[in-house]
């Protein structure tokens, strides 16, 4: 029997006393702080675009569990993403019987607003672990022991998490499959018609030398749980590190590489974040050059001028589309970067975009090595 998440809370970072992101994310993506909890030496802060829930851990005090986040990880991270289940003690109890490690074993927490409970399992992912969570008749704002924190209504450009992408070490991807599957119920989540789940999505850069191998994972119906996508590097890259690879280096292993926030209006969010200062990656001049994606373009509605000016990028047909735009990494590490994404009735994620993806960091990478 696997654990039945019903719903994703939060994602968790733990980063230096005085690292900017939480500041980045309501300065530059129009996150709100939802509540804070405090002490000497460390400051969590929880932040929310719509239904998609930062948890920005800054610093860390000796003792302290901290909602499952990971103090001693040596570069900024994201961490932990906790859980929504009927039964934190039942499922930790669950995951223990399949040889999961429990570091934080069912605990109890109360403040005036009532109770908690939770457990931390540790993943197969690097240091990325999972929070247990059951807080039915918590009244508060966010977690026992977080204060609110008065800030005005105000409609951000986010929605709610669609996806989540781990960067993976080569061959691991399906070892990982069959952990969240037999741990966590979730199931292969086809990218191609009769796509061997063994292998996943094979997206051989333009070059030909190297590439990506996806895997995309989702719940059973009935869960409020983002997809999960598995990314390794394919054999036969250049001499020139691709961006997976980069990410396990600087990160020191596997982890949760970026997350995908979806938007009812990328065009907006797109320029108010670029309006802000938030920094977004731009795809190849040749992408929009792509004999047909002009006309694919337009059939969405939309104007190709406007689309390469904002770096976003378009795949589908049949009326069916999906809009993607990336940011530049949010730490000076290259650990973690956000995705802006739109679905016309598209449902899974497309080549021609990933491959974009994959050449526009990689000529990034090149910028930066220069400069």
């Amino acid at each position: 029997m696997a654990v039945h998440a019903r719903r994703l809370c939060h994602i968790a970072f733990q980063v230096a006393a005085g690292q900017p992101l939480a500041r980045d994310l309501q300065c530059l993506f129009g996150f709100q702080t939802l509540a804070v909890r405090e002490a000497r030496g460390w400051r969590q802060l929880a932040l929310r675009s719509g239904d998609a829930v930062f948890l920005v851990n800054e610093g860390a005090g000796p003792g302290e569990p901290l909602y499952g986040l990971d103090p001693h990880h040596a570069v900024p991270s994201a961490t932990n993403l906790c859980f929504d289940v009927d039964d934190a003690s039942t499922a930790a109890q669950v995951l223990a019987s399949r040889g999961c490690r429990v570091p934080v074993p069912p605990v109890i927490v109360r403040d005036a607003q009532g109770a908690a409970t939770y457990a931390v399992v540790s993943s197969p992912a690097g240091n990325l672990s999972l929070t247990l969570l059951e807080r039915a008749g918590y009244q508060g704002p966010f977690l026992p022991g977080f204060g609110p924190v008065p800030s005005k209504p105000e409609a951000g450009w986010v929605s709610h998490v669609d996806h989540l992408t781990l960067a993976c070490t080569p061959g691991s991807s399906p070892t990982l499959r069959r952990w969240f599957q037999d741990c966590l119920g979730f199931h292969h989540l086809p990218l191609n018609p009769g796509e061997d789940p063994e292998l996943g999505l094979e997206v051989v850069a333009e070059s030909g030398n190297g590439g990506l191998r996806l895997m995309a994972l989702q719940t059973p119906p009935g869960s409020i749980v983002p997809t999960l996508v598995l990314a390794e590097s394919l054999p036969g890259a250049t001499y020139r590190q691709d961006q997976v690879e980069q990410f396990l280096v600087r990160h020191r292993g596997p982890g949760l590489q970026h997350v995908g926030l979806y938007t009812p209006n990328i065009m907006e969010a797109s320029e108010g974040m670029a309006l802000a200062g938030g920094r977004l990656l731009t795809p190849p001049e040749a992408y929009y050059q792509q004999p047909g994606k002009e006309k694919q373009i337009l059939a969405a509605g939309l104007k190709p001028g406007v689309l390469a000016r904002q770096g976003i990028l378009l795949d589908g047909d049949k009326g069916k589309f999906l809009l993607q735009v990336f940011t530049k990494s949010l730490f000076a590490e290259d650990t973690f970067f956000l995705e802006l994404i739109q679905r016309q009735g598209a449902t899974g994620f497309g080549q021609d975009n990933i491959r974009a993806l994959w050449q526009s960091i990689q000529e990034e990478a090149a910028r930066s090595q220069k400069a």
